[in-house]
């Protein structure tokens, strides 16, 4: 339902019958996970003029993750996460976990 770098990949989704007789599929709610429980990959300051999904390409390897910087730093509004300035934190995203790398990120190995 979903692409692979999608906050919503993976989630369970469910059935429901309208009363026109037609089937739609939903996604089951998403709990946005508590950043103190996701393994860090490192840091990002934050440079005038920059955009989210420049940071996460930098950072992350794709820009599509920019969802997971605003996981990671506690964030429901991305752009309170662009304050010339602001360290952002970098971490794996909450399925990963903190011990088994990340398909997501070609390179999560790194330091």
């Amino acid at each position: 339902m979903f692409a692979i770098t999608s906050r919503y990949w993976g989630l369970p989704t469910a059935n429901c019958r309208l009363p026109d007789g037609r089937t739609v599929t939903y996604v089951r709610r998403r709990f946005v996970p508590h950043p103190e429980d996701l393994a860090d990959l490192g840091e990002h300051v934050v440079a005038p003029g920059e955009r989210l999904d420049r940071i996460a390409f930098a950072e992350l390897g794709d820009a599509e993750l920019a969802w997971q910087l605003a996981d990671a730093n506690r964030a429901l509004d991305p752009d309170e996460l662009l304050v010339t300035g602001r360290r952002l934190r970098i971490t794996l995203p909450a399925a990963a976990g903190p011990a088994t790398g990340s398909p997501l990120l070609p390179g999560a190995a790194r330091g």
